[in-house]
């Protein structure tokens, strides 16, 4: 006896068409991305050439090398309470964008070896280990180089010499 509505000879639903029917759009979306991303579909839109990055010369026919600053050796203690005095010794360069900015950065340069100075002081020597501690202050001088050199524009700073003892 058939089942209301139910013919005899009709399949069971199969489950899959559901997964099918989501895994299609997901599929579509990371092509579409992989795509966009790895500049085939901007160029297929027309879009030109994708957008410099930050800090990149806008073409590269005028790309000018970049300029450096040499700052004068610091030495420094740094903050160790209670137990003998902790030094530091460093030798950096300044990398700034163009030679017109070179100037800029000289003048200003005891400004930068007083901001310089008066970071190093508040460092612990334990902050200073490892790349990480390398990164962080290279990240804190360009911070206050830019800001001491306004308007030139401090792109990074070249640890020539970094000595803790």
């Amino acid at each position: 006896m058939a089942e209301h509505g139910a013919s005899p000879d009709a399949e069971p639903k199969k489950k899959g068409g559901k997964k099918l029917l989501l895994a299609v759009p997901v599929l579509l979306i990371a092509i579409g991305a992989g795509g966009w991303f790895s500049g085939i579909v901007p160029k297929m839109l027309g879009h030109g050439a994708t957008a410099p990055r930050p800090g990149a010369p806008a073409t590269e026919a005028k790309a000018e090398p970049p300029v450096y600053v040499d700052v004068p050796e610091i030495v420094s203690n740094l903050n160790v309470p209670g137990k003998r005095p902790s030094y530091m010794k460093l030798h950096a360069k300044l990398e700034v964008a163009a030679a017109a900015d070179e100037a800029a950065v000289s003048a200003a340069m005891p400004r930068i070896q007083d901001m310089f100075q008066t970071y190093l002081r508040d460092m612990r020597p334990e902050e200073l280990r490892g790349s990480e501690g390398s990164y962080r202050l290279r990240e804190e001088f360009i911070s206050r180089a830019s800001i001491a050199a306004t308007p030139a524009r401090v792109m990074d700073v070249l640890f020539v010499e970094m000595i803790i003892e």
